[in-house]
């Protein structure tokens, strides 16, 4: 099999000829551009900066030469435009904390006095920041920039100033991505936007000058329960601008992607869960079967739910949204037991990730440690297929290169492969 043949047969619920690995697909799929640049020198391949194309993050491009050293069958489509709203091009050089990277253009920062790290929407230096790099973080924070609120004049359509139909260059770039993509030989992973439905790390509206609406996060919680009407009207109306991109988007790259990344609303904690089931089913559940029922009755493509920490209450309703992939996979989380997820909805959900954990194991365990988890999570998850391989979430800065060598080893030797 080559790698999209495995992925798709993982897809099918059926045996591939080994477990497919995916590393670099999307934005909770990847790595911290540190552990990008280490595992380039690891792999011994030609020295030069890697790309931050997510910044809330700081994930790096894995490009396909990384891609073939660890042995990735998953190439993502990275989006045109970053979450601070600049476009992912005309790369320039930036030292993150004594690592050179490089960043779109019009990526800019200050520093402000405590010594954290400022970056502005689309580079405009002149509006407000809406990110902060604490000092000894590695990553930016989304800054609430909430104006008062007064329920009586709350208009949906503030919350819905990020959201639009897609443009001609949008399409043009989504074509041009996806098409080089598919010569990779790799399963293709495509992130299209607009269909997160109150991603709670898009609400403070990042990409936005002077955000309007509810963008506070504690703000947009509360309002799930006590303002609900307000927060369907939101969710129908991008879900009507959702489905008309999606149908301009398909009209343009067809069938040449085979899982599309739905949403990362996070509906789980480590130890409970952000709402209730019937709250899930009675807000959300409706959008998420919109989109999903328009993508499997339309495209060949298969639909992607990232959700962290304790869901499991929530797979039988995320089976009748019509997803056929999750992920993370938070084993570690209460109720997540890998045994009893793999018996329970191994025939009917793909699990994309599980394969290690990334809070401990994976940035404070020895490699022999690594060796022994990924082992164990392979042999629960991969009989009968609909498993593919990627740790719990993004691998985070200060990851040992060891063991993430250890964990990508693990998965090979699992597959009886022999790498160098």
């Amino acid at each position: 099999m080559n790698s999209k043949e495995r992925v798709l047969t993982a897809l099918r619920h059926d045996e591939p000829d080994r477990i497919p690995l995916d590393f670099g697909s999307s934005s909770v799929t990847g790595m911290h551009v540190s552990c990008v640049a280490a595992l380039r020198d690891y792999y011994g391949l030609e020295k030069r900066p890697t790309k931050v194309h997510e910044p809330c993050q700081m994930l790096g491009l894995l490009e396909a030469d990384l891609l073939d050293a660890m042995g990735a069958d998953v190439v993502g489509v990275i989006p045109r435009k970053t979450k601070f709203g600049y476009a992912n091009d005309r790369w320039k050089e930036w030292n993150f904390r004594g690592l050179d990277v490089l960043v779109g253009a019009e990526f800019n920062t200050s520093e402000d006095p405590d010594g954290s790290i400022l970056i502005y929407p689309e580079g405009d230096l002149t509006a407000p920041p809406s990110g902060r790099m604490p000092t000894g973080s590695a990553f930016f924070d989304a800054i609430i920039r909430q104006s008062p609120l007064d329920d009586e004049h709350l208009d949906p359509r503030d919350n819905l100033e990020e959201f639009g139909l897609i443009s001609d260059g949008d399409l043009d770039y989504l074509e041009r991505s996806v098409q080089q993509a598919a010569l990779t030989g790799r399963a293709v992973f495509g992130g299209f936007g607009g269909t997160s439905f109150g991603d709670i790390a898009l609400v403070p509206a990042p990409a936005l000058k002077h955000p309007k609406g509810i963008r506070d996060v504690t703000e947009w919680y509360i309002s799930t329960r006590s303002r609900r009407g307000y927060i369907h009207q939101v969710f129908e109306a991008q879900c009507e601008l959702a489905l008309r991109n999606l149908a301009a988007i398909h009209d343009r790259i067809g069938n040449f992607v085979e899982v599309m990344y739905v949403c990362g609303t996070d509906f789980g904690t480590q130890t409970s869960a952000f709402c209730s089931v019937p709250a899930f089913r009675e807000l959300w559940l409706p959008y998420y079967k919109r989109v999903n029922d328009w993508v499997h009755a339309n495209t060949k493509w298969k639909t992607f739910k990232h959700s962290c920490g304790s869901v499991a209450r929530f797979y039988e309703s995320f089976i009748e949204a019509g997803f056929d992939v999750v992920n993370p996979v938070q084993c570690s989380a209460a109720g997540m037991d890998p045994v009893q997820l793999k018996r329970e909805y191994g025939s009917r959900l793909v699990f994309w990730g599980g394969g290690v954990d990334t809070q401990r194991t994976l940035p404070f365990g020895r490699p022999q440690d690594v060796r022994e988890e990924v082992l164990r999570r392979c042999e629960i998850f991969a009989p009968g297929g609909g498993f593919v391989f990627n740790a719990i979430h993004n691998l985070q800065a200060g990851t040992p290169v060891d063991n993430i060598v250890a964990m990508i080893e693990a998965v090979h030797e699992f597959n009886g492969l022999k790498r160098g």
